[in-house]
Formats: C-alpha cells, sequence, structure tokens
C-alpha cells in the first residue's frame, strides 16, 4: 500500500498515468476507496496524476485533535517532497479547493498553475455551505437536505416530477460502506471543523501563478457569487461556468477538456 510518513501521519496516496505532473486534492470526505474516482477520470490520462486520502480520511491516518487548514497543506506539501516533484499542477475540488489556495500561499513555488473548482475563500469573499451547521442530519436525511443545494435545479418541484431519479440520488449519496469503520466518523468531523474556519480572502492576491475558477452555474454550495469574488480576488485568474452544480464535473462534458487546456498552458 503506497504511503508516505508526512508530518505526523502516514498518508495513503496513488500514482497512475504519465505526461505532466498533476497533483489532484479532493473534496470533504474523499476518500480513494469509493469508486469511480478520480483515476476513471480523463486526469488520469492526460496527467502524471498522483492523489491522496487527506488526514482524517479513508486509509490515511486518523489523529483524534483538532486540524488546521496549514495542516492540509502542509500535508499535500510533504507529500511533493515525498515524491522528488519540485513542482506541479494542482487541481483542488471544493474543500481540496481550499487546501489548495493554503497551499500556494504557504509553498508558492510547489504549484505551477492551479485549479480551484467548486470552492470559495471564505471571509468577506464568501464561505461554502455551512457543513458543520447540519452535523446532526445523517445518512438519507443529509443527502435529501443537500440534492436541491448542491444542484439548486433539483428543488422540491423537481424532486415530485422526477421521483425515481430522486430515489436513487438520495440512495448514492447516503451509502456509506465504511461508516462503521474506526475513527471514520471523528475524522471526517476534524475536518470539517478545519473546513469551517477556513478564509484566504485577504491573501489571494499574493496567487502569482496562472489560475483557473471553474465554477457550477446551479451550485449552492460554492456559490455563482463567490466565484466571482475570487476570480476578481486573484490576479489574472480566468473563471469558467459549466452546466451544473456542486458536481459538475460529471455533469458537463466540457469541463475535463477544459480544465485540461488550461493546465497544459
Amino acid at each position: 500500500m503506497p504511503t508516505a510518513h508526512i508530518n505526523d501521519i502516514d498518508l495513503y496516496f496513488e500514482r497512475a498515468g504519465s505526461g505532466p505532473r498533476l497533483l489532484f486534492i479532493s473534496g470533504t470526505g474523499g476518500d480513494l476507496r469509493v469508486q469511480p474516482n478520480v483515476f476513471a477520470s480523463p486526469l488520469a490520462k492526460a496527467f502524471d496524476m498522483v492523489a491522496y486520502d487527506q488526514r482524517g480520511l479513508g486509509r490515511t491516518e486518523k489523529p483524534d485533535r483538532p486540524y488546521s487548514m496549514a495542516e492540509y497543506a502542509d500535508d499535500a506539501a510533504g507529500l511533493l517532497d515525498h515524491l522528488g516533484w519540485n513542482d506541479a499542477l494542482v487541481v483542488g475540488v471544493s474543500f481540496g479547493g481550499m487546501v489548495a489556495q493554503e497551499l500556494v500561499l504557504r509553498h508558492p513555488a510547489c504549484v505551477s498553475r492551479l485549479v480551484l473548482a467548486c470552492t470559495s475563500p471564505g471571509g468577506a469573499g464568501g464561505a461554502s455551505f455551512p457543513f458543520h451547521e447540519i452535523s446532526h442530519l445523517q445518512g438519507e436525511a443529509r443527502a435529501r437536505h443537500m440534492i436541491p443545494i448542491s444542484d439548486t435545479r433539483r428543488d422540491a418541484a423537481w424532486a415530485a416530477a422526477n421521483p425515481e431519479q430522486h430515489a436513487q440520488f438520495v440512495a448514492m449519496a447516503a451509502a456509506d460502506p465504511y461508516a462503521g469503520e474506526p475513527g471514520r466518523a471523528m475524522g471526517a468531523a476534524r475536518q470539517i471543523e478545519a473546513r469551517a474556519l477556513h478564509d484566504t480572502w485577504d491573501r489571494l492576491p499574493a496567487i502569482a501563478c496562472p489560475t483557473l475558477i471553474a465554477a457550477g452555474r446551479y451550485d449552492g454550495i460554492a456559490l455563482p457569487a463567490t466565484q466571482e469574488a475570487m476570480a476578481d480576488r486573484i490576479p489574472g485568474a480566468r473563471l469558467a461556468w459549466f452546466e451544473g452544480g456542486h458536481m459538475f464535473m460529471i455533469q458537463d462534458r466540457a469541463a475535463y477538456p477544459e480544465i485540461i487546456r488550461f493546465l497544459n498552458g
């Protein structure tokens, strides 16, 4: 099992493909055991890509103590060092985009080009949906709550008109084959705690590498207005809109090709 001892943890990672070096940073609750994962995406065919389970998640260690966004970023930088990569292209999705912001701000030389997908800067620039406020919701109740937020087109009227598809979405979102695993709930909660404190807004003008803000038009988690604010705040950043919600990367077939074109310069 590919692991690297980074900072205070053993971190699980996977690597596949060939081409320019790419670090992919996953979102809230990301676990490479859940299939299909990013290695089934076009990114794995276009790049020498590394993805990993962040601290507290998947097959990476789960110390039971508060985590910080700086630690998540330092984990990413430590993994690059372990691989012998002086720098890399970086794609951060949702929570991973928050980590990617901290990574490029704390370790600017590590990031050659940056994609921030369906994410938020926090602070005055706007925070993503406050998952820490719905920690009491689990399973199907949580899935039902989040479906119309993840994609604002899937409201109550849509659910009533599409009961079978809605039921499928609820079942998929509620499923967790690793729910009973020791430390899983704790690690996920620690991630949400750190996420609630994310704030890079005042520091975003320091990002100097080419940056693409990739966003879904119907995302109720990382709001469209927040994407516009972030794009205005990062020097030279480009904003690309796609037809979808928080999962636009799999909803809009144009998303991956556009991201790949940007990463290839």
